[in-house]
């Protein structure tokens, strides 16, 4: 039955010469036929390579949820759990993180504590729910201003809150009230991705001014546009710069921020749940991803990404870029089956033989070992989402769901993918030699990553068809765009800080240990009679006080100018060398943004110290190396 359908797969691209199942994705970027073929064959190779043992899989069953049960879900990921349930008093920290939200963002929370609201009612819980029209209450007194988190910069984006349904009255506008077309702030170019207004109000103002209708953007296949960010005086902030703290908000953010982008764009946003299956406990194959890093971290203290994932591509990279057909032509089966249980069980021996691995079988154990992960590595939770990015509108809303998309992935699977998707852009640097072009490399790749075989092959196999050209181009989005996907969107950088600032407990929690922890640095400044550091009220206006304890100038006090950048400060310190401490490459440290409405983040290089102090006036500003 499944040979059946794919033996042939020459033949498939030819016989629907009407494209029929290509018209979901015709109107983007759809691949012309004939490139489908490396799609079918990597989709034949898969079902050979699991052949033999496919009886022994268990299939991943995603639960079918009641009614209001991913609603209910949804708010507890977004940390607005105590909106509804036992705990429903204690909404004031919710109310704070409300009051942050865009009018995009605060609609799809509505939407969705509507819904739990009447599943309640209908099963008659006990709970007390408040009506939404409570809940929006606090911002609803505050004239309907909406922060989107751009507080402190020159963008002001207010709201009408008598808008009509058909976007004519109560548009955006940054500054002006009659404006009604895009916002002057809103990038001119199509190319440039504006990350300060956020992107649901984006495509809502898009809509608006298109009468109702966002129009699929078209365009050839080959070139992708060459989209780039506009600099940030105040600089760009990656995942992984900030503390976790932040990051758990940036997480419920962004959460919020793609379900009500899928709203406006009309695309259902639900969240698979997987059923907890039997999984192996041990081993290198078919481990969940964070078993896998347990045990190797037990090896390699700090190992943040599988150890058996960092070999197999090294080993493809240690023989030549420029093997054509690198992962495109698979290795021997039988061969690739026999190595698959020798790694099992020497790889952690160190006596398995590398040397016997021919590059095309290291392409085919990576690709295994993808595929045989208990679940996706999108996961469960967000393959679909991922899928039906292929079903938005214009490129530029793809990818701004691709960045969202990211954010929300567990880190240990957003560290793998990122570690993948940069290997993949370097087999592509070298096309002239091995002819994998973007496109070959997507066509390979997207069966691997998307077709998962936990959801039971008969589904998957009904839709494998109309997915396969979407889903590759939605595996060349990552890859060509990697650089953009791990960009934390500033709008949401902005939200936090403003949670930061107005959050209820904070002020409680850090007051008595930020002067225990000043009473501990004055004594000790005190009793080695070091050089005196000076308070902040001794700093004089425009000058920062910089620490970096792991240099030999430990604290120096740094005038502000309007082109000084963290680069140069960094520098500064790096340049007054001393015999002892041990010396630090400029590559190692960074310069930290401390306290006041963030909780810490590294700074990039290019980040202007002026602009900062203005958005930050309370922050310290700490040298130090990147935590690993």
């Amino acid at each position: 039955r499944r040979s059946g359908q794919y033996t042939m797969n020459h033949d498939h691209s030819k016989k629907i010469p009407d494209g029929a199942s290509f018209d979901r994705s015709g109107s983007q970027d759809s691949l012309d036929e004939l490139s489908m073929d490396d799609y079918w064959k990597e989709l034949e190779n898969i079902h050979e390579t699991r052949g033999n043992n496919h009886e022994e899989r268990v299939a991943l069953v995603v639960k079918e949820p009641d009614e209001g049960e991913l609603e209910e879900e949804w708010l507890k990921e977004a940390g607005l759990s105590n909106l509804f349930g036992e705990s429903s008093g204690d909404s004031l920290e919710s109310m704070v993180f409300l009051s942050t939200l865009t009018r995009t963002q605060r609609a799809a929370v509505e939407k969705r504590v509507e819904t739990v609201r009447q599943t309640m009612r209908k099963k008659n819980k006990q709970h007390q729910i408040p009506d939404v029209r409570d809940i929006f209450r606090l911002q609803n007194d505050s004239k309907g201003k909406v922060c989107d988190g751009n507080e402190p910069s020159t963008v002001r984006t207010s709201e009408n809150k008598n808008e009509a349904h058909d976007g004519t009255k109560g548009s955006f506008s940054l500054g002006t009230d009659e404006q009604k077309n895009l916002p002057e702030d809103m990038p001119s170019s199509d190319t440039d991705i504006n990350l300060e207004i956020s992107f649901s109000e984006q495509a809502s103002i898009l809509k608006d001014s298109s009468g109702g209708k966002i129009c699929k953007g078209g365009g050839g296949d080959t070139l992708l546009p060459n989209f780039r960010l506009p600099k940030d005086k105040t600089g760009t902030t990656k995942i992984g710069d900030l503390a976790p703290q932040d990051m758990k908000k940036v997480y419920a953010l962004a959460l919020i921020e793609l379900t009500a982008l899928y709203d406006i764009l009309g695309t259902e946003f639900k969240q698979q749940k997987a059923v907890k299956i039997k999984t192996k406990d041990s081993g290198l194959f078919g481990v969940p991803l964070s078993l896998l890093l347990e045990q190797d971290q037990k090896r390699v203290p700090g190992t943040k990404i599988p150890l058996i994932f960092q070999k197999l591509i090294a080993q493809i990279e240690e023989t030549t870029l420029e093997t054509e057909g690198l992962l495109r032509i698979p290795g021997v089966a039988t061969r690739v089956k026999g190595l698959c249980q020798e790694l099992e069980a020497k790889f952690y021996e160190g006596t398995f033989n590398w040397e016997n691995v021919k590059q095309h079988d290291a392409a085919s154990l990576l690709k295994l070992f993808i595929r045989e992960l208990p679940q996706p590595l999108l996961t469960v939770e967000y393959l679909k989402a991922f899928q039906d990015v292929q079903n938005l509108p214009t490129r530029k809303q793809q990818l701004q769901a691709l960045n969202l998309l990211v954010i929300l992935l567990p880190e240990a699977n957003r560290d793998t993918l990122k570690v993948l998707l940069e290997f993949l852009q370097r087999v592509i640097d070298h096309r002239d030699k091995n002819k994998m072009t973007l496109k070959n490399v997507a066509m390979v790749m997207a069966p691997n990553l998307f077709t998962f075989h936990g959801f039971g092959s008969k589904t998957i196999e009904q839709r494998e068809f109309v997915m396969a050209a979407g889903t590759a181009n939605v595996m060349r989005f990552m890859i060509q765009y990697q650089k953009l996907l791990w960009t934390i969107p500033k709008f949401i950088v902005n939200q936090v800080r403003k949670q930061n600032t107005e959050s209820p407990k904070k002020e409680k929690k850090e007051k008595p240990v930020k002067k225990l922890l000043k009473k501990m640095t004055y004594d000790r400044e005190k009793h080695e009679k070091q050089e005196k550091t000076p308070n902040d009220t001794d700093v004089p206006q425009g000058v920062i006080r910089v620490q970096a304890p792991h240099l030999s100038k430990v604290s120096m006090a740094i005038q502000l100018t309007e082109e000084l950048k963290a680069g140069d400060i960094v520098a500064r310190f790096l340049s007054q060398k001393s015999g002892n401490v041990q010396t630090l490459k400029k590559e190692e440290v960074f310069l930290y943004e401390i306290g006041g409405n963030i909780g810490e983040r590294c700074l990039d290089d290019d980040t202007y110290m002026k602009d900062l102090y203005q958005l930050n006036p309370n922050a310290e500003w700490v040298i130090k190396p990147k935590q690993s």
